[in-house]
């Protein structure tokens, strides 16, 4: 175990003479302590410069300092001294390498506790966490810890006892914001330690420590060491009690490191930082050349890089390894083998330069299933940086990039420029089946539709009576890829967070019915193709953990293959949702509304006409009534409307229509069933007035087909009361239908009325026993002094959602702090609108004005490649108005950008068209 030291002199080592009055010595920099190796509790005798290697097993006499090598030993402790001074903690312990670091430190663990992981880890540590996950008990959750709000959900207050953390990650080059992750957890679960592996920055960079880490630890095998001569590990740490339970452990194990690599190491760590100032310069000038080549670069130096200020704030420098995508694996491979300087090789932190493929070779013992599903790109290639010429790296790099093709010589401008990948129409098309495989490599389709609420009639809507219901303004978002691998491909973000992908060939073609261009799909789903589906391609995948998502899946890949003709495209479809998922607000028919237009588009079923000229006074997307945006034709969304409904019935079975034409038509529909001398049939509402709603998610799951039972049981033990409840309610739809499109009742008095039936009609829904006490709970926080608004819940109840009229004086301070009162109260509030725009897709024209005519091809239309800003436009920030550069590649952002900036980055990206 490490001597105790006095924090303070972790960064102000004794200096050689007294302090001056006149010249007041300061603390030595960094790159002073590294090379400075002094413990003033260990002097040799000899007084020698480099502190000598005790090899030796056992230590002769009684009571002394040490006795045998596995408990301690002189050279052992003067290199965990060292580490500890520059690591700002107060212990260190060295082991054997940096997965038995690892290891002691997860033995602190228990079975039946938690551990909160990140997605993006190296295979070794995603391999023990897995091993300890099925041997010892350990519930392990897997999240995208880039945003600090996505780990909140799964700290449990006493089962959490352990959050393990990398920034930057490996190899995706991940930011995590240590600082924010651990305060949260310390608050919410005092008991649970945080662990961060810095590896990829060496206590030069980043000291995790300094900013709540209780554990860190570091592969020495890496920047410490910096020769690969040698294997190590480092655990550093500041309380006393946990450096207790890993000084037993490692004396117990006895893997602690031997005094040769003690010396090894800490020769090493003398010369760190003049090799990492020496690696990160040369890693920024890779890093920007790879970027002005037109690749996608994974480097915290660049101006885009995700969550960069996060970085800027935690750590001192951008480090010395980087990613970067092709395109193709196989030409990845090409350019990895084409290396000379730069070794081909896992590891890093060495001297010398070193490229490798994480998803085959450091990364390979992940499942590719979930690679997948944690955005691992199989073309990746990781550049881990030396101490080599920049000039020399460079070359070489270039040369392979040129031997492999992926840059060519323009001669017009005197440079290399990156070679586009060959698309379809140059050959890339192959025969399955007999059938041409067509990939629409340039192309991107950016899809959304929002989510409903109902605001009168819930229930009784079953039972005949007439609902209102009403667009909302937090939505699905549907991205389609191309691949160029014969796969297509779906990242469900908010379902089950699943991603998988299939071959194309292997899908069970032989039960698909296609339905030609023009035809409408039957009534009668292909139940032969779905129990394909499901006994099929989707069999894997585990009931308990992806049940929605294989629903999901088999909706999609159903309209794949019931749309496909003799184009099988090769694509990949992501899915994001800023509204909450399974809260009653229509989420489902939101995602297969954004499925269904996808694979439209991307079968060339449906086109997108040029937008109309956009007017001086229109600023982003209007959510009144449309605002002149309604810029997609009718016979558009009722083609999209007939396939959404198609991917309702596979997910639900018997389902009304309204959520998805609401999801495609916005606005607000009025829907009956048939009854009470009313016809079945939805009528629109025309000229809905947009209203001001906060929607509260109670995060209590309820049980729909249960709830509905319920009331029919009702209904059969008391008649005559449900049937005095179901025709109050039809009264109060009919008084708000009226109200809501009386273009002359003035808006004050339509809120107030309103107000008053919200409050009428969730009485009711009281008395029919649907409601839940973490409703009625959100319904009092609304309604007392100083708010005294009104809520009702909306949906099947029994938890979900409750929708409040937010008044258009209702100050902006009251709306503040009743979302405070309400988070606090662990609700997740949304202050939305209501009664918006529909569907809608991101227009694939260039700033609306040099767009070029899409060409037919028997009678289809092939969409333009998609234009618009640089991704690296920051959200919100304004767009150059002459910028007509193509947009790149979407998918990374989209999936990467958080939650709370999620909705600006899409309206930031272009111009969109609406239902």
């Amino acid at each position: 175990m490490a001597p105790t030291i006095d924090l303070r002199a972790t960064r102000d080592l004794p200096t050689p003479e007294p302090d001056s009055p006149l010249r007041p010595r300061k603390p030595y920099r960094f790159s002073t302590l590294c090379a400075t190796v002094e413990n003033p509790a260990q002097k040799d005798q000899y007084g020698s410069s480099s502190v000598p290697i005790y090899q030796t097993a056992t230590f002769k006499g009684v009571g002394g300092q040490y006795d045998y090598t596995r408990s301690g030993n002189p050279t052992r402790s003067h290199l965990e001294h060292h580490l500890a001074k520059i690591s700002s903690a107060k212990h260190a312990f060295t082991v054997s390498s940096g997965m038995a670091a690892l290891d002691v430190i997860l033995r602190l663990l228990k079975p039946g506790d938690e551990v909160i992981a990140g997605d993006d880890l190296y295979g070794g540590t995603n391999r023990l966490l897995t091993f300890i996950k099925t041997h010892v008990g350990v519930t392990v959750h897997h999240v995208d810890t880039t945003n600090a709000a996505n780990v909140l959900p799964y700290i449990h207050p006493t089962k959490t006892a352990m959050v393990l953390l990398e920034s930057p990650t490996n190899p995706l080059i991940k930011i995590v914001d240590l600082a924010t992750i651990a305060q949260d957890v310390k608050e919410k679960a005092p008991g649970a330690i945080v662990v961060a592996d810095n590896t990829m920055m060496s206590p030069y960079l980043q000291r995790p420590l300094e900013h709540g880490c209780d554990i860190v630890y570091d592969s020495a095998t890496k920047y410490l060491s910096g020769h690969h001569d040698l294997m190590a590990g480092v655990i550093t740490c500041n309380r006393d009690d946990i450096a207790k339970n890993l000084a037993f452990t490692i004396n117990s194990v006895g893997n602690a490191l031997a005094p040769i690599d003690s010396f090894l190491l800490l020769r090493g760590v003398k010369t760190l930082a003049i090799r990492m100032d020496r690696m990160q310069s040369t890693a920024g000038v890779v890093a920007t050349y790879l970027h002005n080549l037109g690749f996608k670069v994974n480097y915290p130096g660049l101006p885009n890089h995700p969550n960069r200020e996060i970085h800027e704030r935690l750590s001192d420098g951008n480090g010395a390894v980087l990613s970067f995508e092709t395109g193709n694996k196989e030409l990845s491979e090409r350019i990895v083998g084409s290396t000379r300087l730069w070794g081909i090789s896992v590891s890093f932190g060495c001297v010398n330069s070193l490229i490798s493929m994480p998803c085959v070779m450091s990364h390979a013992s992940i499942d590719p299933a979930v690679r997948k599903e944690r955005g691992l790109p199989e073309d990746l290639i990781r550049l881990c940086v030396g101490i080599e010429d920049a000039s020399d790296l460079l070359d070489d790099l270039e040369h392979a990039l040129y031997d492999a093709g992926a840059i060519s010589f323009n001669a017009a401008q005197h440079k290399f420029v990156r070679t586009p990948l060959p698309d379809s129409d140059e050959g890339l098309s192959q025969a399955i089946d007999g059938l041409a495989v067509d990939e629409d490599h340039e192309t991107e389709w950016f899809v959304s539709s929002p989510g409903k609420v109902i605001l009168f009639g819930e229930h009784a809507v079953v039972h005949g009576v007439t609902a209102i219901a009403a667009s909302v303004d937090l939505r699905c978002y549907g991205l389609c890829s191309p691949r160029h691998d014969g796969k297509v491909s779906v990242h469900l973000h908010d379902i089950d967070n699943f991603a998988g992908a299939w071959d194309i060939e292997s899908l069970p073609w032989e039960h698909a019915t296609p339905v030609a261009a023009g035809e409408t799909h039957p009534e009668a789903l292909n139940y032969k193709l779905i129990e394909a589906l499901y006994n099929g391609p989707l069999k894997s995948l585990a009931a308990d953990r992806y049940r929605h998502a294989k629903s999901a899946s088999v909706a999609f890949l159903y309209i794949y293959m019931t749309l496909a003709g003799r184009r099988r495209p090769s694509f990949n479809f992501s899915a994001r949702a800023t509204l909450p998922v399974g809260a009653g607000l229509g989420s489902s028919a939101s995602f297969s509304t954004c499925a269904a237009t996808a694979l439209l588009l991307l079968h060339r079923r449906i086109s997108v006409p040029p937008p109309p000229a956009p007017s001086s006074q229109e600023t982003g997307h209007v959510h009144v009534s449309h605002g002149g945006r309604r810029a997609i034709p009718a016979d558009i969304a009722v083609e999209v409307n007939g396939w959404a409904f198609v991917a309702e019935k596979i997910l639900h079975g018997n389902p009304s229509g309204v959520d998805n034409a609401v999801a495609v038509f916005g606005g607000a529909l009025a829907y009956t069933r048939g009854g009470f001398g009313r016809p079945a049939g939805m009528v629109p509402i025309q000229g809905f007035k947009s209203l001001r709603f906060l929607l509260t998610n109670s995060r209590v799951p309820r049980d729909t087909k249960k709830l509905v039972a319920g009331v029919g049981e009702l209904k059969e033990r008391e008649p005559e009361m449900v049937g005095k409840v179901l025709k109050a309610i039809q009264h109060i739809v009919d008084e708000a239908h009226r109200a809501l499109v009386d273009a002359e009742l003035p808006r004050e008095d339509l809120l107030h009325a309103l107000s008053a039936w919200i409050n009428e009609n969730h009485a009711y829904l009281v008395s029919l026993g649907v409601s839940h006490p973490t409703l009625e709970n959100i319904r009092a926080k609304t309604a007392n002094a100083p708010y005294g608004l009104s809520t009702k819940l909306t949906g099947a109840g029994g938890g979900g959602c409750a929708v409040t009229l937010v008044p258009d004086e209702f100050s902006a301070e009251n709306l503040a702090a009743l979302v405070q009162e309400l988070v606090d109260a662990n609700f997740e509030p949304y202050s939305t609108s209501i009664g918006g725009s529909g569907l809608g897709i991101l227009s694939p024209y260039a700033h609306h004005r040099n767009f070029h005519e899409s060409s037919h091809i028997d009678g289809v239309v092939t969409p333009p490649e998609t234009p618009g800003p640089e991704l690296s436009t920051p959200p919100g920030s304004e767009k150059a108005a002459a910028d007509d550069k193509p947009l790149p590649p979407l998918r990374s952002a989209f999936e990467r950008t958080s939650l709370t900036d999620l909705s600006e980055w899409v309206d930031g990206l272009g111009r969109w068209l609406f239902v």
